[in-house]
């Protein structure tokens, strides 16, 4: 991808004083990867249905059961709604913790039908903070969840924070300790110093997690990424001395 094309990736200005090195990161990650094209799936439905089963499941697993369930003839609210949580854990059970996310599903459903009246657009059509409360008091649906659900189904601007992302940010050095910190600690340092963007936080977001299977693993792959000379342990890696992070992403 040429420069032209990371120009035109949808940043404008930030807003707090982390923002220009954010913005570099994301633009670094852009031209890297090019865009995600996330959530994968057909609608809002596959987004809230997917949201819930990839919870401490591979995408792959969660694709066999997304796939169960289409053909069971099973993947609309009203057909969760009717199904026993017996019959609908064991069509997701490719997913892993199929109780306890047939519950979930089941949950989901429930609420939609009793104060949508099914009608799944209408409830995200609410506002960001409305919509993100109300999912938080459905059974099974924690802070993550909700943001996918906000982010990629409804299209409001809530970014979302993963294990990759807080590993991440730990590594870059942007946020010590970052995988101790709570949720609302790691996302207000996006919706701080990032324009309030459905747009970018989805793009930022997706790329942040091929970034962490590509080469912010487990055991980092340092050699070659495309945030070495911005990253702390990278620097820290290739000197083998501490290193401070570039705030200005310059």
């Amino acid at each position: 991808m040429n420069e032209a094309s990371v120009k035109e990736a949808p940043v404008n200005e930030a807003t707090g004083s982390l923002g220009p090195y954010l913005q570099d990161v994301y633009r670094r990650l852009y031209q890297a990867y090019g865009p995600q094209g996330w959530w994968p799936g057909d609608g809002p439905l596959d987004v809230v249905v997917g949201a819930i089963l990839t919870q401490a499941a591979a995408w792959t697993n969660v694709e066999m059961a997304l796939d169960n369930l289409k053909a069971n003839q099973c993947f609309s609210l009203a057909a969760i709604n009717q199904k026993s949580q017996e019959d609908l854990a064991a069509i997701i059970r490719p997913s892993g913790y199929f109780n306890a996310k047939a519950r979930k599903l089941k949950a989901f459903a429930h609420h939609i039908d009793r104060w949508y009246h099914g009608n799944l657009e209408g409830f995200l059509s609410q506002d960001l903070e409305t919509l993100r409360s109300e999912l938080l008091s459905i059974h099974g649906i924690g802070p993550e969840t909700a943001d996918d659900i906000v982010l990629y189904a409804a299209g409001k601007p809530s970014f979302v924070i993963d294990s990759y992302t807080r590993r991440i940010l730990g590594r870059l050095g942007v946020m010590d300790g970052a995988l101790k910190h709570g949720y609302a600690v790691c996302q207000a340092l996006f919706h701080d110093n990032l324009p309030r963007d459905a747009v970018l936080f989805n793009e930022f977001h997706a790329l942040l997690d091929r970034h962490a299977k590509v080469a912010c693993a487990k055991t980092p792959r340092c050699a070659g990424c495309c945030l070495l000379d911005v990253c702390a342990t990278g620097q820290t890696m290739e000197s083998g001395q501490p290193h401070a992070v570039p705030l200005t992403g310059s």
